[in-house]
């Protein structure tokens, strides 16, 4: 057994409700195995929110849709036109205690920059750097959700930001909040709040705008407990 997050949209001012689910989790790496397990973990969500509709956001999703929303395959336009993954400016952007930002990065496959030597030999993350703009580490995901935000809400992206806006709940199976900060699925479930709550063109307006309405203290969604404790989700 194992658990992880599922993220839900929620109506109010928290935007999204986190809540830890436990499931039958099935080793190995293989991409079947992976996807087994994605399986499982929306099996055990769905009996006690039979009608929710979830979405694995990653590589491993059996929907088209949730694999191109994986900041691995989700590309924003930058510059000159030029077509850069979520992963790779998240990577080329971020700023060590003894160098970065290595923009050079950007240019690379989303795989190929998550394992640049370099991340792992230049000191902690102290801010991250993107374009003219500088961002601090605190609040913990700012950078990381308001880049994935910003890129699914460009013009390039609206078929897949249409389409995110049929599911209210949202999962990665590769997360685990033991060894991990940012996480797509939540990004994808504020992405949603924003739009059906009609505040993603004030989020999107200003990086204080943005830390406004979605870093205010009651829009951080809280663990839910599992039903069997605290009641239905839904």
């Amino acid at each position: 057994m194992a658990v992880r997050p599922i993220f839900t949209v929620s109506p109010d001012e928290r935007l999204f409700i986190k809540r830890d689910v436990e499931f039958t989790f099935y080793s190995g790496f293989s991409d079947a195995q992976k996807k087994r397990c994605v399986r499982s973990l929306h099996q055990a969500y769905l009996e006690e929110a039979p009608d929710a509709r979830v979405l694995e956001v990653s590589s491993r999703s059996e929907e088209e849709l949730g694999v191109r929303l994986s900041a691995f395959n989700l590309m924003m336009t930058w510059g000159n036109g030029a077509r850069i993954s979520v992963e790779s400016a998240f990577q080329g952007s971020k700023v060590f205690e003894q160098g970065g930002p290595y923009r050079d990065l950007w240019g690379k496959s989303s795989r190929d920059a998550k394992r640049d030597p370099r991340l792992r030999s230049s000191g902690g993350v102290v801010g991250f750097q993107f374009g003219a703009k500088r961002f601090a580490c605190e609040p913990k995901t700012f950078f990381y959700d308001w880049l994935y935000i910003h890129t699914l809400a460009q013009e390039g992206n609206a078929a897949l930001a249409e389409g995110i806006l049929a599911y209210d709940a949202f999962t990665d199976i590769e997360f685990n909040p033991k060894r991990s900060i940012n996480c797509q699925a939540e990004a994808a479930a504020i992405f949603v709040s924003l739009s059906r709550q009609g505040l993603l063109r004030d989020a999107l307006e200003s990086e204080d705008g943005f830390r406004e309405i979605v870093f205010q203290e009651a829009a951080r969604g809280t663990p839910v407990e599992p039903a069997g404790e605290q009641g239905h989700l839904f």
